[in-house]
């Protein structure tokens, strides 16, 4: 069978790295997760004071190790060798990466790397902006959704079983600054390909998505084959 790139956006809390983690077990193809690298230069732009410094963001960027590995069925993210998988996950990253997500030579240089990681076909990559900007010509674009409150309650049970006590009333501000500074940024900002498809997953279960998004993906392949 054909192997495509899959290209899943959507905002934030939407689901997107649960989906595409479970999608590309089941289709036996590369999980990406691209949101990681941002969180990992941002981790990196925090451990070092870089914030009111964007030229030198861009130098780490450019110049670190970043790598992210599947290690006994888990994605894991190394800057210089070291794994940062739990650290690019507090609230401190989570307030900053759409700033660093926001700078133009950080998004050259991670692009650069996602192309390269899926050259061959055989990935399912999720993000921002890659079906508008890093893979354009993608064969399957999914833009997965859900309402601000199903989105925050995710993201609050997920910091909660990571041991972190936020009050809900700020995981909806963040999600809610972060939606607009994504799809108001100048460089790559959010939106829906113009021939995605679009998945709302408020009343949806994990299954019951990951096999909605499989049905396009098989059907689009099949078109595809035989044409």
């Amino acid at each position: 069978m054909k192997k495509v790139i899959v290209a899943i956006d959507g905002p934030a809390g939407s689901g997107k790295s649960t989906t595409a983690k479970l999608l590309a077990k089941r289709l036996g193809y590369i999980y990406i997760d691209t949101g990681a690298m941002y969180r990992a230069i941002t981790l990196y732009s925090l451990r070092n004071n870089l914030l009111s410094e964007p030229p030198r963001i861009c130098d780490g960027a450019r110049n670190i190790k970043l790598t992210i590995s599947i290690i006994e069925g888990e994605n894991k993210v190394f800057i210089n060798d070291e794994d940062v998988s739990d650290q690019i996950r507090s609230k401190e990253v989570n307030d900053n990466v759409s700033f660093i997500s926001t700078l133009e030579c950080v998004r050259k240089e991670l692009v650069n790397k996602q192309r390269v990681l899926a050259e061959n076909g055989g990935v399912v990559m999720e993000g921002r902006d890659i079906g508008t900007v890093v893979f354009p010509n993608a064969e399957v674009k999914i833009f997965l959704t859900a309402s601000l409150e199903k989105r925050a309650e995710r993201r609050f049970q997920e910091f909660k079983s990571l041991g972190r006590d936020i009050p809900i009333a700020d995981v909806i501000k963040n999600l809610r600054d972060r939606d607009i500074t994504d799809s108001t940024r100048k460089n790559s900002p959010l939106k829906k390909a113009e021939d995605a498809f679009e998945v709302d997953n408020s009343e949806l279960s994990i299954e019951q998505q990951v096999q909605q998004i499989r049905d396009i993906i098989l059907k689009k392949i099949g078109t595809i084959v035989n044409e």
